[in-house]
């Protein structure tokens, strides 16, 4: 019985623990949210190295981000030989669109986390009324909440450095990104990383 109570207990606490957010101590903070759209990744067409970890897959090549003359903004990522792995866009709608891509991608939840990792390091979202800013001793978090959980951007307490990009459950994040390098608006390097599998996407800007 004892044994049994022991158990329980330390059952009881495990779930208790595994419910704590890791965001429960941020303070709520005052400030002009659309300062953060100034991260926003300024380009008319820009061209990086790119890795891609999927799982068991590892693909490299070169990967292009284009703003259409629809206002859409095209993502295709093609080995140096010219193999196309995926060709995405995001509508001026707001809508997101597969043109094409690999079989051993072609799978929904990895279409869907491509979509979110991408228009998370996008700020494509505008602010809304349900948008809002915390703070802790040393960053500013603007919070922009998504049907399950949020996207963070976090910066320093002046708001004028990035420090990282995170895409949470109600809980804990589930994927963090960075953004460094910025020159005109644009930044050399894009790096994401997955906290629940093995799912990585890294950029670096090639210049011309």
């Amino acid at each position: 019985m004892r044994y049994c109570q022991t158990r329980f207990l330390l059952l009881s606490s495990c779930l208790l623990f595994s419910c704590t957010s890791v965001y429960k101590n941020l303070k709520p903070a005052a400030g002009n949210f659309d300062h953060i759209y100034k991260f926003r990744p300024k380009f008319s067409v820009v061209l990086y190295n790119a890795e891609i970890n999927v799982t068991s897959h590892h693909l490299s090549g070169l990967l292009l981000m284009k703003i259409m003359p629809d206002s859409s903004t095209r993502i295709v990522f093609s080995s140096e030989m010219g193999v196309k792995f995926f060709d995405f866009a995001f509508l001026k709608d707001g809508s997101f669109k597969v043109y094409s891509i690999i079989p051993q991608m072609d799978k929904g939840p990895v279409i869907k986390t491509l979509m979110k990792d991408f228009d998370l390091i996008l700020l494509r979202q505008q602010g809304s009324r349900e948008h809002y800013m915390l703070k802790d001793s040393s960053h500013l978090y603007y919070v922009l909440p998504q049907q399950k959980g949020a996207n963070y951007y976090i910066t320093n307490l002046a708001g004028d450095t990035l420090i990282r990009m995170e895409k949470s459950s109600k809980r804990k994040p589930v994927a963090v990104a960075t953004m460094t390098g910025y020159k005109n608006g644009v930044p050399d390097s894009i790096g994401i990383d997955h906290k629940n599998f093995k799912f990585t996407i890294g950029l670096k800007k090639i210049e011309r």
